[in-house]
C-alpha cells in the first residue's frame, strides 16, 4: 500500500512534482528522504538518484527546463560524469522553488544499480494526488555510509525509528536490524529476542557476539571498526572522482549554466 507523503517544504515538493510530471524516473534520497523516515534531517537541498538512460536525461532536462534550474559547480550535465559516480548540481529558479538546489546522481557506492533500487523503492502519494518515488530504507542507509561526520548518527537514527515503528516485526525486519542497527542496546535486545536468527548473521556481522553476551563495549568497539572501514573505502572510491573535479575546476568550468 502506497506510504503518505508527509509535510514537506513547498519548493520541495514543487521540484519532486515536476519531475513527476515529465515521468523522470528518479528516487528521493538523502536528507528529504531521511526526513520521510523518520529521522529528521534538516536540509535546503532535494537529492536525486536517477537511471542515467539518454531518454530519462532528456526527461530531466525537460522538468529542469521547466524549473528553471541552472547548473552549479562542476561537473558539466553530462551521461559520462554521471555513470561515474559524479553529481550533478542545479539550483532552480522558478517562483515555487526559488534558490532549491537539487543534486543528482545516478552511480552510488556500495549500493545497487538504479533499476533494482527502482524495484525496491517507496512509492507516496501526496494530498494533492501527486505520485512520488523514494529510496527503499535499506538502499538510504547503505548509501550514508560514507566518510562524512554526519552520517552515522543519522543511520543509528533511520535504523530505530524503524524499529519503534514495528511492533509485530518480520523475518525480514528483524534481519535488517541485526545487519544495520548501529545502537548498542538495541543490538542486545535483539541477540536475546531472536537467538537464531543472531547466530545466522554472525558470520557477516562479527559484533553480534558479543551482542549475545551484551557485551556493549565490545559492541562499541566492533561499530568504530565498521565504521572506520566504511570511511577509508567511501575516501578511497571517491579520491580520483575528486582529483576529477578539481581538473574541470581549473579548467575555468564553475559559472552557473542554463540546462
Amino acid at each position: 500500500m502506497p506510504w503518505e507523503v508527509p509535510s514537506i517544504q513547498n519548493p520541495i515538493q514543487k521540484v519532486l512534482s515536476t519531475l513527476s510530471v515529465h515521468k523522470v524516473r528518479a528516487l528521493l534520497i538523502g536528507g528529504q528522504a531521511c526526513v520521510f523516515y523518520g529521522a529528521a534531517e534538516f536540509s535546503r537541498d532535494t537529492d536525486l538518484t536517477l537511471l542515467a538512460s539518454d531518454d530519462n536525461l532528456a526527461l530531466l532536462r525537460a522538468g529542469l527546463h521547466e524549473l528553471q534550474a541552472r547548473r552549479i559547480a562542476v561537473p558539466p550535465f553530462e551521461q559520462q560524469y554521471l555513470l561515474r559516480g559524479h553529481a550533478v548540481h542545479f539550483r532552480c529558479y522558478h517562483p515555487d522553488a526559488l534558490n532549491m538546489r537539487v543534486d543528482i546522481m545516478a552511480v552510488m557506492r556500495g549500493v545497487d544499480p538504479f533499476d533494482i533500487l527502482w524495484e525496491r523503492r517507496t512509492h507516496l502519494i501526496g494530498d494533492d494526488g501527486q505520485h512520488y518515488e523514494l529510496i527503499s530504507l535499506e538502499d538510504l542507509i547503505r548509501s550514508k555510509k560514507t566518510q562524512r561526520d554526519k552520517d552515522w548518527p543519522m543511520i543509528r537514527r533511520l535504523v530505530e525509528a524503524d524499529y519503534v515503528a514495528h511492533e509485530t516485526p518480520s523475518d525480514k525486519d528483524v534481519q535488517f536490524w541485526l545487519q544495520e542497527s548501529r545502537t548498542p542496546s538495541m543490538l542486545v535486545n535483539l541477540a536475546q529476542t531472536y537467538p537464531k536468527q543472531t547466530e545466522l548473521f554472525i558470520p557477516l556481522r562479527p559484533l553480534l557476539t558479543a551482542a549475545r553476551h551484551g557485551d556493549e563495549p565490545e559492541i562499541e568497539s566492533g561499530l568504530r571498526q565498521e565504521e572506520q572501514r566504511e570511511r577509508e573505502t567511501d575516501r578511497a572510491y571517491w579520491e580520483p572522482l575528486r582529483r576529477e573535479l578539481e581538473a574541470l575546476r581549473h579548467g575555468g568550468d564553475t559559472a552557473e549554466q542554463e540546462v
